[in-house]
């Protein structure tokens, strides 16, 4: 008679074994729409709200290609070379992470290079130099935050090195902004586009997180673009349009006649406060406006204080214009108290916001007034401006700032635009 078999018992090594493995067995822990989707496509649009899970997805696509032996050759392509690092590499959910210790890629942050044990190679690029992406080619591709590329030729260069192996195909992950490279690539036949709100992660998000941002966002135009993951249209009779902007949109500005730093200060400092607007605004011999950068920050007074003094000596302004109401002469002797040499204007609101804004957006309608890239919070914000008020949830602190610069420059201290001058 055979003995009664028994279940061996698993050792504490094999326990081990069987739980880290468990943990890195994506499809357990996936959510079904963050699992690549079948058919023949060409492009995985994963278009949704911050939080939802975006980047892991993407970095498990990458991760299982990579061991399937079906990509050899990946682009890995971020908006700027910090964000490729930050987060598509070293990221809490980037490849470092969700790779399993037995099969993690090497990674040469000198050569923009990361190499798994098979052979396989993933190259770094930034967004922000598309001629990088000019010549090499590769059988797959990982675009992060599409939407917030400031040369969308890049999308072209990368795509036009995609032509290795029998399906190369790329996954870009994207918070939804309505502009013409995400509206052009949702409409080919080949992109298959996943879309997903913010709260269908609550389980992995923090309980503060989501308690702050519903707070904030939720109902307003802003909530529905960054956290249910809508692509909104514009608003009707806003008196910005993503048109005009486009319009009127350069890629390099002439030489400046004058500059200036304005600023819109935020009334208190911390995580939960409003941004510090700060945008510097250029004159150019054409007689037309030029919006250089924006460097609104959620700083404390020293903070955001001392980042205007320095863009005013980085861009050679010859004033800074700042926003009294709510700060008095608090915001001139913070500004003084960093270098007291620097030329300083006050400036007082007694309109409400469309209403001073008005006549900026005229001088827009007229095109004569360009944006550089690279300002996508500014226009979501200028673009929210409803016939009834702000529709953007938050304080429109980048839009603010920027009335209070072209106003400075382009409407004259001989015209009294509902109490601009100081």
């Amino acid at each position: 008679m055979c003995a009664k078999m028994t279940e061996r018992q698993l050792t504490p090594a094999e326990e081990e074994g069987a739980a880290l493995a468990a943990r890195y067995f994506w499809r357990r822990h996936a959510r079904p729409k963050q699992l690549p989707p079948e058919g023949n496509w060409r492009v995985w649009l994963i278009r949704t709200g911050r939080g939802w899970g975006k980047t892991r997805a993407a970095a498990e696509w990458v991760r299982a290609e990579v061991e399937s032996g079906r990509r050899g050759r990946i682009a890995l392509v971020g908006r700027t070379a910090a964000d490729v690092r930050d987060v598509i590499v070293e990221g809490e959910s980037g490849l470092l992470a969700v790779c399993p210790p037995w099969k993690r890629p090497d990674y040469e942050p000198s050569k923009r290079r990361l190499t798994w044990p098979n052979g396989a190679i993933a190259t770094t690029y930034s967004a922000d130099e598309p001629d990088l992406l000019r010549g090499p080619q590769h059988d797959g591709a990982w675009a992060d935050e599409l939407a917030s590329w400031r040369f969308p030729e890049a999308w072209d260069m990368l795509m036009m090195g995609l032509r290795l192996g029998e399906n190369p195909q790329v996954v870009a992950v994207t918070t939804p902004r309505p502009i013409k490279l995400i509206r052009d690539l949702m409409a080919q036949p080949t992109t298959v586009t996943v879309t997903g709100a913010t709260f269908e992660n609550k389980e992995n998000l923090p309980e503060p997180f989501l308690r702050e941002i519903i707070a904030r966002y939720e109902g307003t135009r802003l909530g529905r673009q960054e956290l249910m993951g809508e692509l909104l249209d514009d608003v009707p009779g806003a008196l910005w349009t993503r048109t005009m902007i486009e319009q009127a949109r350069v890629e390099k500005a002439p030489d400046m006649t004058r500059v200036v730093v304005a600023i819109d200060p935020a009334v208190t400092s911390g995580e939960d406060a409003d941004e510090t607007g700060i945008l510097v605004v250029g004159k150019g011999v054409d007689g037309h406006a030029y919006v250089l950068a924006d460097l609104s920050c959620r700083l404390s007074p020293e903070g955001w204080g001392r980042r205007a003094v320095e863009a005013f000596r980085a861009w050679g302004a010859d004033r800074i214009v700042a926003e009294v109401n709510n700060g008095g002469d608090l915001v001139e002797r913070n500004i003084r108290a960093i270098d007291r040499g620097v030329p300083y204007k006050s400036v007082t609101a007694s309109r409400g916001k469309r209403k001073r804004a008005e006549p900026v957006a005229a001088l827009y309608e007229q095109n004569r007034v360009h944006h550089l890239r690279g300002l996508e919070r500014l226009e979501d914000q200028l673009c929210a401006f409803a016939p009834d008020g702000y529709a953007g949830g938050d304080s429109p602190d980048h839009a603010d700032a920027l009335v209070w610069g072209v106003t400075e420059l382009m409407l004259g201290p001989s015209t009294d635009v509902g109490g601009f001058l100081a």
